[in-house]
Parts: C-alpha cells; sequence; structure tokens
C-alpha cells in the first residue's frame, strides 16, 4: 500500500493533469487516447513541433485535431493540410461535424468556402502560394497540420512540403503525420534544424492485429507458420518461416496444359481468433483444393464466406477496376439487401441530382448505379469526383462491402476494410512494370482493420502461378522504407525566392533543404572512407618503395604497357572476326572446308550462301553426315576453300541416304585433293598497326631499361602498387561524389538564374541576381510548364483568339498524357488555335536548348491532346460529343479541364495590366465551368 506522501503527490498529478487543455479534449473523445497519441498531444500543447510516424489507422490524426482544439481555446487560427483534394473534402467535412459550418473553412484551388475562418483545411499547394504571396489569411495562424507528410518523397509535388516547412514562420508549430518511415529520425532531426523545437514520435503498433494469407482457388492460407501476426514479422529478427504447403505449391511442377500437378499432402488455414460463427478453423486436404487463380466474384464470394467483408481490392489499372466491377454484375453478385440497395438508389440520386441527364450514358452512370446497388464498385482518377465521393461515402456508411481499387485510394482517404486484397506484386510505373516496395506493400495493406470495428484485420494475396511465398514474407516484414527528399528548385520558386530574399540568402535556404540534409549527412560517411583510405594509401606506398628508383613511376609503366597490349589483341580479335565473316560470304555451294574449332570442327561442305552481312551462317553439311550452320564465332580468322564438289540444286538433305551420299563425295574429293578454284582464291591479310606496334615495342623498351626492372624485390612492390592504384582511384571517385552533393542544390539554383538571365528574367548588372519586370510574372505561375507559360505570354500567343481557342491552347500547356504521345495534330480548330500552337512549340524548343546548355532538367513537351475535347466542350457540345474523338475517361476530363481553368486563372491575374486579355481568360473559365465540370466546383 502506498504511503501516505505517495497518494498525495499522485493526486496532485492527477489534479495538474485534469488543469490542462488536453485532459479536457480528452473528455470529448470516446476512447481513451494511445500513449504514443497523449505523448505527441503534449508535445504539442509544450509548444513544441511534432513529427508523428505511425501505422495506417493507428489513429495519427488525433493529434493533429488535438493542435486544433488548442488553437481555437488559444483564439489563433489552425491549417489543415492535404496532399489531395479528396482527402481535404474529406477533412473538411469531419471538422464541420465538429465545429460547425462558421468556424471551417475548405480551400482547394479550384474551391474556396468560408476562406477567413479560424480553422481552414487546403492542399499543400495553396499554403506554399499563400506563403508566397505573404497572404492576410496568415495572420494569427498558430498551427499548422500535414497530413500525409510523408508525400514530399512524391518526384513531381513533393517540393512543396519542404517549401512550406522551410518557409512558414517560426513561431508557428508544425504537427508532421507520416505513414511509419525507417528514418523518422533523421527527418525529426532536420525538422528539428529547420523548425526549432520538434519531438520525434514513433509507433509501430497496430491497434487492430493484421493477418497475412494467401488465396489459393477458393481457400485462404495462412502465410506463415503458427499464430504470427504482420507486426510480429516485422518485429522479428529474421523473417518468420513461411506455411510449407505454399512453398510446395509454388514448387509443383506444371502439366503440359500449364496446370500445376497435385504434390503436396495439405493445405491449411487455422486461426484462433474468431470474427463470427463462420470462421473457424479449417483444415483442407490438398485433394479439396485446386492450386489455380480465382476470379473476382469468387474471389468475393470466398472473403463473404469467411466473414471477411467489406474488403479493398488493389488493381492496379484503371480498366482493371471497370472490369472487375462488371463482372461482379456479371455474375450476379449480390452483397446488399433489398433495403440497402434501396437506400442505395436514394442516396445516388440526391447526389448526382445536378448532373445532366444527357450526359449519364457516357458517365458510365447506369453500370456504376447497378455494381453500387449490389454492394460493389470501383475507385480510381478517372471516376467522376461525386462517383468517388458517392462510393467513399456509402464505403463508410457499410452500404459497399467490396471497392476494387487503383493504389491511389490507399493515400490517406479514411476508407478502411476488414480485408484487403491485392491480385499481385507488380505494377506499371509509366515505363515497365516493377515490383511493389515494402513500403507501398504497408500503405495498402494498412486498410484492413477497422479501429474500433474490428478485432482484426486480413492481408491477402491472390495465388497465381510464379507466386513465390518467400517473396511475400519479404515484403509483409520487411520494415526499411526510408523517407528520401524529391526537393529541386524550379524556375517558379526561384523566382519567388530570389524576389523576397536576394540571391544570397535564398542560397541558404535551398541548402536548409532536407535534401540537402540528406546529401551532408551521406557526405560525412564518405568522407570518412576517403580518411581511412588515405591512411591506406600512406601505407601502400611505404610498402612499394624501391632503393633502386621511383617504383610509381615504374608501376604506371606496367600499367600503360598492359591497357596497350589488351587493346591491341582486341583490335586483333575484332579485325579476325570481320576476316570470318567477310570470307565466309564470299564462300559458294559444293566449297568443302576445314572448320578449326567448335562442335562442327573438321572437314565440312557448303550447301547455301550466307543471307545477308546480317546473318553470315550458311549452311553446311559434316563428314558425319549432320546438316549445320557455319557461325562466325567457330572462326579465328578467314576461312578459304581446300576442295570443291558439285552441289546439285535437287538435294535437300531431307533424308539419310542423300546425306551420306553428299557426305561420301566430300571424302573422296579430299582423297583426290582437288584443288578448287586455284588461283583465283580471294586472299586475307592483316597489316599490322605499326604505330600503336612502335609504341608497345617503346614502353617495353622503357620497362627493361628503368631501374626497378632490375630489383630483386620487383614483383612484391608491383602487389602493393596495384592495391595502391586502385585504392587510389577508388578515393579519387569517392573524392568526386562529395563535390558534387556539396552544395548541390544551391549550384542547381545558381544554374536556374543563369537561364533566367539568357531570357530576361533576372538582372546581373548590379552586381545582384535581381528579378526584372519581365521576371516578375513568373511568381505567380504555378505548374510543371511554368516558365514556358510564362515565355509564351511575353510573346502575346493568345492575342486575338475567342475565349474557346484561348481554353485550347492553354490546355497543351496543362495537359500530360498518361503514356508520351506527342505529336501535331492532323488538323486544328481554327488557323488562329495553330499559329499559337506553334509558338508554344517554338518556345519549349528554346527553352529545353538552354536547358540543355545549363544542365538543367528539360520542361516536357506541349501536349496536343486536349485542345479538341476544350475546344468542343467550350463552344458548348456535350459531353458524348466532347469525348467520342478522344480516349480520356470521363474523370480525367472534368480533372483536366479544372486543371484549365486553374492555369487561365492564373493567366488571368498575371495579366492584370492586359484587360484585354484578362476579360479573354474569364470568358474561357465561364465557357468551361459548365455541366458536369461545374457540379465538381
Amino acid at each position: 500500500m502506498a504511503s501516505y506522501a505517495e497518494q498525495y503527490l499522485r493526486s496532485q498529478e492527477r489534479a495538474a493533469q485534469s488543469r490542462t487543455v488536453l485532459h479536457r479534449f480528452e473528455q470529448t473523445l470516446e476512447f481513451p487516447l494511445d500513449s504514443f497519441q497523449r505523448e505527441a498531444c503534449t508535445s504539442v500543447e509544450n509548444g513544441r513541433g511534432v513529427l508523428v510516424a505511425a501505422p495506417t489507422g493507428a489513429g495519427k490524426t488525433i493529434v493533429g485535431e488535438f493542435a486544433i482544439y488548442l488553437a481555437l481555446k488559444q483564439g489563433k487560427k489552425a491549417f489543415y493540410t492535404t496532399p489531395i483534394k479528396a482527402l481535404s473534402n474529406q477533412k473538411y467535412h469531419d471538422l464541420v461535424d465538429l465545429y460547425g459550418h462558421e468556424a471551417v473553412g475548405l480551400l482547394t484551388g479550384d474551391t474556396s468556402i468560408n476562406s477567413e475562418a479560424d480553422i481552414l483545411v487546403m492542399t499543400t499547394e495553396v499554403l506554399r502560394n499563400m506563403l508566397y504571396a505573404g497572404s492576410a489569411t496568415l495572420q494569427n495562424l498558430g498551427y499548422v497540420v500535414m497530413d500525409e507528410v510523408h508525400y514530399l518523397a512524391d518526384r513531381s509535388r513533393g517540393a512543396v512540403w519542404e517549401e512550406v516547412i522551410i518557409h512558414l514562420p517560426e513561431h508557428i508549430s508544425v504537427i508532421a503525420l507520416s505513414a511509419t518511415i525507417s528514418n523518422a529520425e533523421e527527418f525529426g532531426a532536420w525538422l528539428d534544424m529547420v523548425r526549432g523545437s520538434t519531438d520525434i514520435v514513433v509507433s509501430e503498433h497496430r491497434p487492430v492485429p493484421l493477418w497475412q494469407h494467401v488465396m489459393v482457388g477458393k481457400q485462404l492460407l495462412d502465410l506463415f507458420i503458427g499464430e504470427t501476426t504482420v507486426e510480429d514479422a516485422a518485429n522479428s529478427a529474421e523473417i518468420p518461416a513461411v506455411n510449407p504447403e505454399l512453398v510446395k505449391l509454388s514448387r509443383r511442377p506444371r502439366s503440359r496444359s500449364g496446370r500445376q500437378e497435385k504434390s503436396f499432402s495439405r493445405l491449411g488455414r487455422g486461426r484462433r481468433g474468431k470474427y463470427e460463427e463462420g470462421w473457424e478453423k479449417t483444415r483442407h486436404s490438398a485433394e479439396d483444393i485446386r492450386p489455380q487463380r480465382v476470379s473476382r466474384p469468387q474471389m468475393i464470394r470466398a472473403l463473404d464466406r469467411d466473414g471477411l467483408l467489406p474488403g479493398i481490392c488493389f488493381i492496379f489499372s484503371r480498366a482493371g477496376c471497370d472490369a472487375a466491377v462488371s463482372q461482379c454484375i456479371d455474375a450476379d453478385v449480390r452483397l446488399t439487401t433489398d433495403s440497402e440497395a434501396q437506400t442505395i438508389r436514394a442516396y445516388i440520386a440526391e447526389a448526382t441530382s445536378s448532373l445532366d441527364t444527357s450526359d449519364l450514358a457516357v458517365l458510365g452512370f447506369y453500370e456504376w448505379r447497378e455494381g453500387l446497388t449490389r454492394g460493389v464498385a470501383a475507385h480510381h482518377a478517372g471516376l467522376l469526383p461525386v462517383f468517388k465521393e458517392v462510393v467513399e461515402t456509402l464505403f463508410s456508411q457499410g452500404l459497399i462491402r467490396m471497392v476494387f481499387a487503383t493504389e491511389t485510394l490507399a493515400l490517406g482517404i479514411n476508407m478502411p476494410a476488414r480485408s484487403v486484397v491485392l491480385e499481385k506484386l507488380t505494377k506499371f510505373n509509366g515505363e515497365t512494370h516493377v515490383d511493389i516496395t515494402p513500403g507501398e506493400y504497408t500503405q495498402l495493406t494498412g486498410r484492413a482493420g477497422r479501429r474500433g470495428i474490428d478485432i482484426e484485420g486480413h492481408a491477402v494475396v491472390l495465388w497465381r502461378p510464379g507466386l513465390e511465398p518467400q517473396q511475400v514474407a519479404g515484403l509483409a516484414s520487411k520494415r526499411t522504407y526510408p523517407l528520401n527528399s524529391s526537393f529541386k528548385p524550379t524556375y517558379n520558386m526561384s523566382a519567388n525566392l530570389l524576389a523576397q530574399f536576394g540571391a544570397e540568402r535564398t542560397k541558404k535556404i535551398l541548402e536548409s533543404s532536407f535534401a540537402q540534409y540528406q546529401a551532408d549527412k551521406s557526405v560525412v560517411g564518405i568522407a570518412q572512407r576517403v580518411r581511412k583510405n588515405e591512411k591506406a594509401l600512406a601505407g601502400f606506398e611505404e610498402a612499394m618503395t624501391c632503393h633502386l628508383g621511383d617504383f610509381t613511376e615504374y608501376a604506371s609503366l606496367r600499367r600503360e604497357l598492359s591497357e596497350r597490349e589488351k587493346k591491341a589483341a582486341k583490335g586483333r580479335s575484332r579485325l579476325q572476326q570481320s576476316q570470318a565473316i567477310a570470307s565466309i560470304l564470299d564462300l559458294l555451294p559444293g566449297d568443302i572446308i576445314e572448320i578449326p574449332e567448335g562442335r562442327n570442327a573438321g572437314p565440312a561442305v557448303v550447301l547455301s550462301r550466307a543471307e545477308s552481312l546480317e546473318n553470315p551462317r550458311p549452311s553446311i553439311l559434316t563428314l558425319k553426315a549432320q546438316l549445320r550452320r557455319l557461325d562466325p564465332r567457330d572462326l579465328d580468322g578467314p576461312i578459304l576453300p581446300i576442295s570443291k564438289i558439285k552441289v546439285s540444286k535437287k538435294f535437300t538433305g531431307k533424308t539419310p541416304k542423300e546425306r551420306r551420299d553428299m557426305a561420301s563425295r566430300v571424302r573422296e574429293a579430299l582423297y583426290h585433293e582437288l584443288p578448287a578454284r586455284k588461283g583465283s582464291q580471294k586472299k586475307y591479310f592483316s597489316e599490322r598497326d605499326t604505330g600503336e606496334s612502335q609504341a608497345i615495342d617503346s614502353l617495353r623498351s622503357s620497362l627493361r631499361n628503368h631501374p626497378c626492372h632490375g630489383c630483386s624485390e620487383r614483383e612484391n612492390h608491383a602487389r602493393w602498387a596495384e592495391r595502391w592504384y586502385k585504392l587510389s582511384r577508388e578515393t579519387d571517385g569517392l573524392r568526386r561524389q562529395i563535390q558534387r552533393r556539396t552544395n548541390t542544390i544551391a549550384q542547381v539554383f545558381e544554374r536556374i538564374t543563369l537561364l533566367l538571365a539568357d531570357f530576361g528574367y533576372v538582372d546581373f548588372n548590379t552586381g545582384e541576381h535581381t528579378l526584372t519586370s519581365r521576371g516578375a510574372s513568373l511568381r505567380r505561375i504555378y505548374g510543371e510548364k511554368d516558365l514556358l507559360t510564362s515565355l509564351c505570354l511575353e510573346d502575346g500567343f493568345l492575342q486575338g483568339l475567342d475565349p474557346a481557342a484561348t481554353a485550347a491552347v492553354v490546355s497543351s500547356l496543362v495537359y500530360e498524357a498518361k503514356r508520351e504521345e506527342f505529336g501535331l495534330l492532323s488538323r486544328y480548330p481554327s488557323s488562329g488555335v495553330e499559329e499559337a500552337l506553334m509558338k508554344v512549340l517554338k518556345h519549349w524548343s528554346t527553352l529545353n536548348d538552354a536547358e540543355k546548355l545549363h544542365q538543367l532538367p528539360q520542361t516536357s513537351s506541349p501536349d496536343f491532346g486536349m485542345v479538341w475535347p476544350i475546344y468542343q466542350w467550350a463552344r458548348g457540345r456535350n459531353l458524348d460529343r466532347t469525348l467520342s474523338q478522344s480516349d480520356l475517361a470521363a474523370g480525367d476530363f472534368v480533372r483536366w479541364t479544372k486543371q484549365v481553368i486553374d492555369s487561365l486563372d492564373q493567366i488571368a491575374h498575371v495579366s492584370s495590366t492586359d484587360p484585354q486579355l484578362r476579360t479573354q481568360c474569364e470568358a474561357a473559365i465561364n465557357l468551361l465551368r459548365r455541366g458536369v465540370v461545374a457540379t465538381q466546383f
């Protein structure tokens, strides 16, 4: 029993805790905080920044919600930033439910709701633009929550996160929420360096345990032996043992039909925990399970049988997701009751009431609705945004039981499920098919297991021929997925930094990026290796010291001689091969030759001429009466006929008798030594490279005359000299690495400013790097083609165009096809559009030449793939006609059209001094923002 003093101290601690804001916040929750959540929230209340790295579904967003609660208590603003609009929309609705519409606003570039609210949800790009513009909305900002901060590794958009972190005023607390990363300490240390006091809170514990399975046929088999969860596997020093029956299955020989033969005894799936009565420990005989791929409807029924729905099946293809829904409809899969189907129809009718009924067919509305009423749906970027929102809402309400999704669903959107299925472990990355990484695997399967609903989650990989269980085990148990910066200066970023801070301070700001921090850390390790190598080199130099002379010089002569001799030998080999090919091309049918080596070595008769220089392999018949091909690789030089016989055109060699008779004639000809084409044979010879030969002779002479050549310890010294040479080359390479990695970001910025100066955007005349009035427009243009857009505007490329043509031309600076299919159009909407697009191409070509000169990444080519669809839509055509001549999905069209509208809005604001162009852009925006596009704003 505790003493009175101890009881008193504890009561005092409880009283102190009850007075904290965190305590009052916790009273508003329906569940107690986990230890990592309480630790992180305490750091926030103490005025410190925090990095929280935890698995998907662990509840890290509660720390961000506490920061918002704390801001309101302190009378300050709080921003909640996300990487994608869908997540921003979702978080906005969550916060509206907590604090009401008046307290919460939403800013996503194309949407602005209550923009001066104390709680603002926004995409990270919006906050970046605010910081560069010095927006008044930033006043009284106390906290910024950066959800999914690991997105800064994204190659195309990741730099935005670092820009925000670097430029936010120091007094603002940053709450960074990340998926589990293996270098959280490194990233947290950088945050601490850039932002000041930052605590690192890492949790690798999943509140809902995750079990890993492989679905073979219609049966689920545990991946690991025994009661091993994915968390157990990750925390184990070694990869846990894989189910031996799966290993046997993967090694089974295939029959001629392509199916694997049955060679295992038993497949089992044992689980002690139960969801419901349907989930029981079972054992299946090998005879009961067919080791084959399961169809999507069969997979759903198998999961439903075992009580593992709702589920998400990740298919790394939009077409595959849509096809899966169609297959389920065709197979009459129904996962909803009549009452649930009626509720779903009512919700769909309300959510899509603003859509034009004439567009519903082209939107695929009817099949989409049919799938939803059955409890199945697709979710991918090609869907109309309102369709995706309906799917997300119905899934979260438990009305949708299976969603077929691309990997974009794994990014932040709150759609947890009881089980997650991966159809395969490879995906197309835009160029080729690659294996998914452990980090991607963790992100995808992390959706399994709903906190507060499920007692466990299940990750399922579908069996397919060639699947290696060890590969799945490695993905499920590996925790080495570091966060690597993708930060690089852009033209827009450089222009904004120059205008605000000048060149010198900008360089210091860029050098404080996480990218440079990581590069500098790597330099430390490389520098240590250099110092270690330098000590070893000094020892090698001492060991190879010769009392007769400079052994370094002697070793250099030996190396040069050896390299020249190898080069000469390669030259002779190439010459011999070319001579062999030339001689083969001269051979005629009936020529008897002597093959020096290879499996065809010995006499043979040529039956046909070589077909071409690319395929110099004529048919021959050996003395063993075997039909073969003469391969130049069997020759060590030119080959000449040693005799000749006549070969009839009727000879086919198909019968053994024909071949034996021909071989007999060859023997007879060789016996009588009949000369062939005597005196007319082509001569092949090699002219010795006298210059190279003389150089080699001179080196040999210098080597023999060198004082060290007569040293009794010469070969011992030579061994040390060779070690010194190899280590010296390695050390020089390390020094070059240090040079390349030191101040790399600042060096790229310097090259950018030189290029901008070439185009008149930066002035060096004052001795400082200053942005010119021409360069000022670049500050307000955001996007992949920022400088190209600015150059085109300077050239007046939109002058004289009507609003529809304006929108069509601007689309070429925004749209990027999934695959590179750039090309000129066969026809253009008008001569004005064609002229404007040719100006875009001209400036792109000029810019690319300048980027090559300054060793900068090249701006991607303008893409004309949206010119006609945008033009037709702006001219009032319906959606069906707009999309009829393109491969665009309706959702993609809406998404790209919104980006064209955003670009037109940027141009309108940049052109504030040109009323005509501003009016032109605003008119184009009004033409585009109609119908299905307008409903998405």
